[in-house]
Parts: structure tokens; C-alpha cells; sequence
């Protein structure tokens, strides 16, 4: 991701989450964040999903992952994911975790399918609706 592709990046985030990121925080991220990693997947010539990673020591953090709804059911979301991991495999990453809605089901079944399992809740954790997160994790030394 660059800064050039934050007009798609933001329009993404807006059709997917109820409390968007700012362009200040997506430009934050890529631009003054030394641990963060962010990837876009283009289709038809304009950005149809993004996943960011925060990769610190042997530990990588998704930040965010997201696609448009007109591109969901197409495996990009997979796609970013996968190609997320091997970035963070590549960076010396041991584990990676995440947070999902405990509603998200969809999501959690593609997390799952990629090897994470629930590590807790983070009670109330979205502030949008008070929603619990569920954690999860994934130990690449166990695939």
C-alpha cells in the first residue's frame, strides 16, 4: 500500500466497517509506523481489498483486513491473508493473532481454514456496538 492508493483503501474501509479508519491513520501506518505492513488486492483497475500486519520481533498482529462487497466470495480475502503470513513468516514472525467480531462467522471459518484457533475474548472490545472479539492465533512451527 502506498499513499497513492489510500482513495481505494478508504472506500473499502467505509463499505466494511461501521467506524472507518481516518486517511490520517491509514497514512500514519504506512508512512511513520516502522512495525507496520500493509498490502492492497486490485481488481478491474481499482482497489478491492487491503489487510495490514504489525510485525514486532517474532510476533505479527493483523491489524485490519478487508474487501469490497461486490469482491467478497472471490478468495481475495484468502489471498491477502496468505499473502500476509508469508510476509510475516519472511520477517521472522513465530505467531501471528487477530481479533474478530464474535458475530463474523464467515471470517472466522477463513481464519480457521488458515490454521488459527480462538486463543479468548476481549470483552466489549468493538466500540461501535460494545461487541466481544474473539482472539485468535496461529503458530506457524505448527503447520
Amino acid at each position: 500500500m502506498t499513499t497513492e492508493d489510500l482513495d481505494g483503501v478508504l472506500e473499502v474501509e467505509k463499505e466494511s466497517f461501521s467506524i472507518p479508519w481516518s486517511r490520517e491513520a491509514f497514512y500514519n501506518e504506512i508512512e511513520n509506523n516502522q512495525f507496520a505492513v500493509y498490502i492492497v488486492a486490485e481488481m478491474e483497475g481499482q482497489i478491492a481489498g487491503y489487510c495490514g500486519v504489525w510485525l514486532v520481533l517474532d510476533e505479527a498482529h493483523i491489524t485490519n483486513v478487508a474487501v469490497l462487497p461486490a469482491y467478497r466470495g472471490m478468495k481475495i480475502g484468502q489471498s491477502l491473508m496468505e499473502k500476509t503470513m508469508d510476509l510475516a513468516r519472511e520477517h521472522g514472525a513465530a505467531s501471528m493473532t487477530l481479533e474478530v467480531r464474535m458475530s463474523n462467522e464467515p471470517a472466522q471459518g477463513l481464519y480457521r481454514k488458515l490454521g488459527f484457533k480462538n486463543g479468548g475474548i476481549r470483552k466489549r472490545y468493538y466500540t461501535d456496538n460494545q461487541e466481544d472479539a474473539l482472539i485468535m492465533w496461529v503458530n506457524f512451527n505448527e503447520q
